[in-house]
C-alpha cells in the first residue's frame, strides 16, 4: 500500500530519517510531500491524497475540530525555535541581540527565508524585520521560497556558486538537516518563537491502522534522541 504523508517542512528530516524501516517493516511506500504549513492544510482541504498529516498543534487541532483528522491520533513531535543561518563557509554574525541582528540584516546581500505568508517562519520573520524597523530596507533582499528547507539548501547552493554575505530565518530543524549552511543562534529573546508540531491520521486514511503506527512512531520514545537531535525540543 501507499502511505500519503502531507508535512510540514520543519518535520522533513524525521520523516526521511524513519521511512525506509517503516516502509520495510509495514510493505508500504510513503509518498511524501513537504511544505509550509499553509499549503500543506490546503492540500489536504483540496482533496489531496493524504493518510498522515504533520503540521503545527494548533492546525491539526482545528482539523481535528472539522474531523478532517481523527482526534483520537494525534500526536505531539515536540516543539521547533526559529532561527538563523549562513552557509557553512561562511563566518557566524552576532545575532544575539536585537541591534545585532538588525546589522546582520542589514549588511547581507541576500535574505533567505520560508513563504512569508503561509510559512510559520516566514510569518514570524517578516513580523520581526517590520519590529525592527528595516522590512523597507531589505525588501529587495528577500528571497523567499515555498518551505524553509527550500530557502535553506537555495542558500546553500548560492555560497556554492560564490555568492557571499548571505543569511537566513527558518525553524531549527530545517537548517541542521540541510547540508551547507550553519546554525547561528536562535532569534533574540524578544522575537522567540517555539512551534509545537503534530502529527495525527487523517479521516481519509485508506489503512488507518498503519497510519496510526507512524504518528504513534513520529511522537513515540523510540524516536525521542533522533527528534532531539533533529532540533525539536521534547
Amino acid at each position: 500500500m501507499t502511505l500519503h504523508v502531507l508535512s510540514a517542512g520543519a518535520a522533513k528530516g524525521l520523516v526521511q530519517a524513519l521511512e525506509p524501516a517503516f516502509a520495510d517493516q509495514h510493505r508500504s511506500k510513503l509518498e511524501c510531500s513537504f511544505g509550509a504549513v499553509g499549503a500543506m492544510r490546503d492540500k489536504l482541504v483540496a482533496g489531496a491524497p493524504c493518510d498522515v498529516i504533520i503540521l503545527t498543534a494548533a492546525m491539526i487541532n482545528a482539523l481535528a475540530a472539522d474531523r478532517r483528522a481523527a482526534g483520537d491520533a494525534v500526536v505531539d513531535l515536540g516543539r521547533v525555535f526559529t532561527g538563523i543561518a549562513v552557509p557553512a563557509s561562511q563566518s557566524r554574525p552576532d545575532v544575539g541581540t536585537a541591534a545585532a541582528l538588525s546589522a546582520a540584516l542589514s549588511d547581507a546581500a541576500g535574505i533567505h527565508l520560508p513563504d512569508p505568508e503561509r510559512a510559520t517562519a516566514g510569518i514570524h520573520f517578516a513580523s520581526v524585520l517590520r519590529k525592527l524597523g528595516i522590512y523597507e530596507t531589505v525588501r529587495e533582499r528577500l528571497r523567499p521560497y515555498p518551505s524553509g528547507a527550500v530557502a535553506m539548501r537555495a542558500m546553500g547552493d548560492a555560497s556554492a556558486a560564490g555568492e557571499r554575505n548571505l543569511i537566513g530565518c527558518t525553524q531549527v530543524t530545517e537548517i541542521l538537516y540541510t547540508d551547507g549552511v550553519k546554525l547561528v543562534g536562535l532569534l533574540p529573546k524578544e522575537f522567540e518563537l517555539a512551534t509545537m508540531y503534530s502529527a495525527a491520521v487523517c479521516a481519509t486514511a485508506a489503512d488507518p491502522g498503519v497510519a496510526r503506527a507512524f504518528v504513534e512512531l513520529l511522537g513515540g520514545p523510540s524516536t525521542m534522541e533522533l527528534r532531539q537531535s533533529g532540533g525539536f525540543v521534547v
